[in-house]
């Protein structure tokens, strides 16, 4: 068969061409499948881009008048802000650092991908991104920060469904709110307020234009003044060439000086730091830990800085004897101090600052003769008065015999000048008149809540309810919540310290500002909280409590246990109650000659003289159709000058005597942990 000339030689040259020529379709067929194939499982493993898009916010605690005193947060520091509020200077410098097409592209920018790959394929490597904010937010948002080509597809991918779900006001609202700019700061807000202790609505070009360039190597430029001044100027540049700002503004910002926020110097532990520590647990266990360091709460609380600070400073006068195995200053003290109108707790100190456990509110330990007054009460409500005589005698119950301080005895007395002297034998009197059980009833309604009232060892016995011999042990928080019902004309309110929450979005989650929202309970009336005011006004005026006068109404109880382990004070004005507590951390080693009526009572005074020179020297209320109550001082026989020296010593070793069959009740608590889980 004939071929023509032209076709042969064609067939001809086709011949090897031809093979190589399908050999790289082949090839390229692969490649694509390959690929395709790595494409696809990048999409498989894709995030979920949800509708509503919202980092981890930090929350906000305020103190009473408002005032921000800390920020919670777990890994990131993060405050929102609505991009309405965000400077237009700032805006405009993010873009021109970061993205000078923002609002031209799709979330992907062809022409800065190739100049990215024309860059990376010269230095043989990643050595540049082509990444718009769109991509840079999905990064940061949705994946890790590894330098892969799954991690770049899938970061095209996460951009693109970003800008179909989301306006470019809400992506770059997103983004300035979602990324690190050092220094611990995540977010546009938080970064204004660390770098430059200012909102960021105030600030100035120079600022903006810094705080612009810090995400790209946000450690490095925020560690050095001198390239954080390089790179405020490069982006300044940077908003000159697009037209943001002209030559003249560009010139002036250059020359701006950055007026940094001056790291202040904290040698000594953060004053309000077992106050946060007490709000935290508490919401944490209302709404979780996620809320509390992610959600963005705004926490009101009751705190009144000035007490805090002056409750700081009495307890600098803590003596020291030792130093425990933990490493911490021993003996140990804490201070709570609350409005008993409303139950806001005004001011927590739960130690020396030296670790986290929150003595205040946490430490378990017995009351001594600072329970005594619960015994006194409920002979009031049992026909007694404060005028009502007993016999200061010795006693014996079956095996027990209490007897008081100096071993001597003063006869009849009033009972409003046996509870100032802090007299035992009249106590237990008391208690098994009324019936201790009453006793326990009365001090459980007032806010005690640690009381055993069930089982072997109880607090139903006379030793525990007299003289404050009891099973576990109070803490200072309950004991100054249970004398603030006196305070309170006869209404227990429960403590708190937390006013208001908000979430996130501004609403409501609690609020306890309002009377209706207080948790009460009458305990008793009107006229035996005020008959049991006068008589704790005696102990001060002239009983075991005379280191604690501040020259205004007052009123208040001494107490120490055996062999001096613990000694308090806790005293109330008409606005104003406090607990003072001070003692080892193990409960075992004695505070020598340390008792409720000298250092605890001189640190009450310290603190209660400033805590009420803002306010009125008021009288307590009188009850309608009564009289004002008042005593003259005891009559100077030789027995009371001898109890009155042992006032000094608040009646001394006696007050937790221990029925024999009782003999655990009166036991100091176990030790407390020196450390706990820090916030």
């Amino acid at each position: 068969m004939y071929i023509p000339r032209h076709r042969a030689k064609r067939a001809k040259k086709k011949g090897p061409l031809h093979s190589v020529r399908v050999i790289a379709a082949l090839l390229l067929v692969v490649v694509a499948g390959l690929m395709f194939g790595y494409i696809f499982a990048a999409y498989q493993s894709l995030p979920e881009v949800g509708n509503n898009m919202r980092p981890a916010v930090s929350s906000q605690v305020f103190d009473g008048q408002g005032r921000l005193i800390t920020i919670l947060h777990s890994d990131q520091n993060r405050l929102p802000i609505d991009i309405n509020k965000v400077p237009q200077n700032l805006q405009n410098a993010f873009i021109a650092a970061e993205d000078n097409r923002f609002y031209d592209h799709i979330g992907i920018d062809p022409i800065g991908i190739l100049r990215a790959v024309v860059t990376n394929l010269t230095n043989r490597g990643i050595a540049q991104g082509g990444s718009t904010i769109t991509q840079q937010l999905a990064k940061n948002a949705f994946l890790t920060q590894d330098q892969t080509l799954k991690r770049k597809i899938q970061e095209a991918m996460l951009a693109l469904e970003l800008e179909r779900k989301y306006s470019k006001k809400e992506i770059l609202e997103l983004y300035m709110n979602q990324i690190y700019f050092g220094r611990g700061a995540y977010g546009i807000q938080t970064a204004a307020q660390t770098y430059f202790d200012k909102d960021v609505s105030e600030l100035n070009l120079a600022q903006c234009a810094l705080l612009a360039g810090l995400p790209k190597s946000p450690n490095y430029y925020s560690s050095s003044q001198s390239e954080a001044v390089a790179r405020k100027n490069v982006v300044i540049g940077q908003m000159e060439k697009y037209g943001y700002i002209s030559h003249d503004q560009a010139e002036k910002a250059k020359s701006t000086d950055l007026e940094f926020k001056q790291k202040a110097a904290n040698n000594s532990p953060d004053e309000t730091a077992y106050f946060i520590d007490y709000v935290a647990q508490e919401v944490a266990q209302k709404y979780g830990d996620d809320a509390l360091y992610k959600e963005g709460l705004k926490i009101y609380t009751s705190l009144d800085t000035d007490k805090q600070h002056a409750a700081v400073k009495a307890l600098e006068n803590l003596p020291e004897t030792h130093t425990d195995g933990q490493g911490l200053t021993q003996p140990q003290g804490a201070i709570i101090s609350i409005n008993p109108k409303n139950g806001h707790i005004l001011a927590m100190v739960g130690g020396r600052g030296q670790d986290s456990f929150n003595r205040a509110s946490m430490a378990v330990r017995q009351p001594g003769s600072s329970f005594k007054p619960f015994v006194y009460m409920t002979a009031l409500q049992h026909d007694m008065t404060p005028e009502t005589v007993m016999e200061d005698k010795k006693v014996t119950y079956g095996d027990w015999s209490p007897n008081n301080a100096d071993n001597s005895y003063r006869g009849s007395i009033p009972l409003h000048l046996a509870l100032a002297l802090s007299v035992n034998t009249i106590a237990v009197q008391l208690a098994d008149k009324v019936g201790p059980s009453n006793v326990i009833a009365n001090a459980k309604k007032m806010g005690i809540t640690t009381l055993v009232e069930d089982g072997s060892p109880n607090d139903n016995n006379l030793a525990a309810a007299a003289l404050g011999g009891l099973t576990k042990g109070v803490t200072p928080l309950e004991m100054a919540s249970a004398y603030g019902t006196f305070a309170n004309k006869g209404v227990h309110v429960k403590p708190t310290a937390i006013v208001k929450i908000l979430d996130r979005n501004g609403n409501v989650l609690e609020d306890n500002s309002s009377d209706s929202d207080m948790q009460k309970t009458q305990v008793m009336s009107e006229k035996e909280a005020y008959e049991m005011t006068s008589m704790l006004e005696e102990v001060i005026n002239h009983g075991t409590g005379t280191a604690a006068s501040i020259g205004r109404a007052a009123a208040g109880k001494t107490g120490t246990t055996d062999d001096n382990h613990d000694a308090w004070f806790i005293g109330y004005t008409p606005d104003i109650v406090t607990a003072v507590w001070v003692g080892d951390d193990t409960g075992d080693q004695s505070l020598g000659e340390v008792y409720g009526g000298t250092v605890p009572a001189q640190i009450w005074h310290d603190y209660m003289t400033s805590a009420v020179s803002d306010s009125p020297a008021d009288d307590f209320d009188v009850p309608a159709g009564m009289g004002r109550i008042s005593y003259e001082p005891p009559p100077k026989k030789e027995e009371v000058k001898e109890e009155k020296k042992d006032d000094k010593k608040d009646a001394g070793k006696e007050e937790t005597v221990k029925e024999p069959d009782q003999k655990d009740s009166a036991k100091e608590t176990p030790k407390q942990p020196a450390n706990k889980k820090k916030r």
